[in-house]
């Protein structure tokens, strides 16, 4: 490892928990039968194959969704799937480390993630095979989530900007910006309005007393409670929520808001390379990527089919600058 990737590895996001996904919210038994309707014709189509060995795979999407299509593959292709999946309390920091401890003797043959940036660290740190070493698949967004009860659609805010306002003082629930989704969505900004912009946002909306909180699940629910009115995370906890019959609504997506994919990529030096491929190429596919977005745990096929403009991050320089910006995120948001 050179000097330089050692600098762009934040190790400090590796040491805090993650988001905790879905906490306290029920799949709709209609929509995991969408999900399950999806995968249900390759299953019955394929019975009595002949085992054809074993992939393991370690999988940041949550579980409920990922293995009716893990079990699809199997009875397609005879291809016994392992499984690591991340623990709600560490989302993907646990099993980025564990790629990262084993990266002399990999275990492990397929990551399955669930955001960009986690996945361009790993990149980055040469964990991946050196040519068709990752795709994007699918996307979730970041966006506003807004109490319907507390706030009327016509003043939602319009712009990010809008938060530091003083009518939302103690109304602003963000999971803590020094990990998943939401740093992302943060690093993104900086590069969108620039540092000194950027930093004075970051330093006029801790001033404002956001609840910051352990997920962005928690902001939905903070948000669905009524202790914050409104709030930033991701699409499909607004979906969860909305399932539920919260009273809650998500801003449409803007210039301000980010695209989030789920990723597949192939250990270097995998032990099972041949079933590898065959899995990475699976969960391309598109009928399994709609089977995620009929469920809600993704919100699109193809990023590129998106209309509106987004933010569009320059990874390269996001990770060079990553030790600077993250150590303003801390000094800001330290609690």
């Amino acid at each position: 490892m050179t000097d330089q990737q050692k600098r762009n590895w934040p190790k400090d996001w590796f040491g805090w928990c993650e988001v905790q996904q879905w906490l306290g919210y029920g799949l709709g038994p209609v929509l995991l039968g969408i999900l399950l309707a999806t995968v249900a014709a390759t299953l019955l189509s394929c019975q009595g194959r002949t085992p054809q060995g074993s992939v393991t795979a370690y999988v940041s999407q949550d579980q409920v969704y990922a293995e009716p299509i893990l079990a699809a593959f199997t009875t397609e292709t005879g291809i016994k799937v392992r499984t690591i999946f991340d623990s709600e309390a560490v989302k993907t920091v646990a099993i980025a480390n564990r790629l990262l401890a084993e990266r002399a003797h990999p275990q492990c043959d397929v990551y399955w993630g669930n955001e960009e940036l986690r996945t361009r660290q790993l990149l980055a740190e040469g964990l991946f095979r050196p040519t068709n070493a990752w795709a994007a698949v699918g996307y979730r967004s970041r966006r506003l989530v807004i109490n319907t009860n507390k706030v009327s659609l016509t003043d939602v805010p319009h712009s990010l900007l809008e938060l530091t306002n003083t009518r939302w003082q103690g109304r602003v629930a963000i999971a803590y910006p020094l990990f998943g989704t939401t740093a992302t969505h943060f690093l993104a900004l900086r590069q969108h309005w620039g540092q000194t912009g950027w930093s004075n946002w970051c330093a006029a909306l801790r001033v404002n007393r956001p609840f910051l909180v352990d997920g962005n699940s928690v902001v939905v629910k903070f948000v669905e409670r009524g202790e914050a009115f409104l709030g930033l995370t991701d699409s499909d906890d607004i979906a969860a929520a909305q399932r539920e019959g919260a009273p809650v609504w998500g801003q449409p997506l803007d210039e301000q808001s980010l695209l989030i994919p789920n990723t597949v990529a192939v250990i270097r030096n995998s032990p099972h390379p041949a079933a590898a491929q065959r899995l990475f190429e699976y969960l391309q596919r598109r009928e399994v990527v709609a089977g995620l977005v009929a469920a809600r745990a993704l919100e699109g096929n193809n990023r590129a089919e998106v209309p509106i403009p987004t933010l569009q991050p320059q990874w390269e320089l996001l990770l060079s600058d990553l030790d600077g910006a993250t150590a303003t995120l801390k000094t800001i948001f330290l609690r």
